[in-house]
């Protein structure tokens, strides 16, 4: 299995004697600083990119959903780590047991991400789990599974990282609704053409262990997409 971004740098500092969305989106608190310290300057670019390493690192904990408690944790092994201290942990032995946490912490967070998109106003959980929420409502005919479909559609991850948009390439894709993953083929038949809708994902009804390759979107994630149903090319039965 793929690592995430946080998977990878936390086992490669935990390899090296370091160690390492509250609500799925949360992000970890940011380090207490001394009274009237100022932040560290940005005023290169080594600075600036090690801002972005830290940057994408914090993102990447999300994955984790750590309480306070658990980041001061982190924060010490990270600085202990760069001090070279010894570490407080047979390190290596818990290294082995990092992606176990993961998936189990990825887990919950995204079953808590779930949970959020059902209680939403208008939400409605379809039998596989699906979540689909009508944002605005269309007139025309609704599709079969069978059928071919025009849409417009943004994806984005849990942490609302976006990883595909149509309406980026200005382009609108088309395709059979039977041959694309299970939430799509489900919640686009709830639609009308005209029809603009939200779609929580569980990883079992996108790509669960199977991400596209080389996309954003890394194994067993929960994936939200905004849909437009523009039309079902070629369909003039129900017109």
């Amino acid at each position: 299995m793929r690592k995430t971004l946080l998977a990878t740098v936390a086992a490669g500092l935990l390899a090296s004697g370091a160690q390492a969305q509250g609500t799925p989106k949360a992000q970890p608190p940011a380090p207490a600083q001394p009274a009237g310290a100022a932040s560290p300057a940005l005023d290169s670019d080594d600075a600036k990119t090690i801002y972005a390493f830290g940057y994408n690192m914090g993102k990447g904990l999300g994955v984790f959903g750590l309480s306070a408690a658990e980041f001061e944790i982190f924060q010490r092994a990270l600085l202990e780590g760069n001090a070279g201290t010894p570490p407080a942990v047979e390190v290596d032995q818990y290294a082995q047991r990092l992606q176990a946490l993961t998936r189990a912490r990825q887990a919950k967070v995204s079953e808590m991400f779930l949970e959020k998109a059902a209680q939403e106003k208008g939400a409605v959980k379809l039998p596989s789990g699906v979540v689909y929420k009508e944002l605005k409502a269309g007139t025309g005919p609704s599709p079969k599974a069978a059928d071919t479909v025009s849409v417009h559609y943004r994806g984005t991850l849990t942490n609302g990282e976006e990883f595909d948009s149509s309406i980026k390439r200005n382009q609108p894709a088309e395709f059979p609704l039977n041959g694309v993953i299970k939430c799509w083929t489900e919640g686009v038949q709830k639609m009308k053409v005209g029809t603009k809708a939200k779609l929580t994902c569980p990883a079992k009804t996108a790509y669960a262990e199977r991400p596209p390759t080389g996309s954003k979107i890394p194994p067993n994630a929960v994936l939200e997409f905004e849909v437009e149903l523009l039309g079902i090319p070629g369909d003039t039965s129900r017109r």
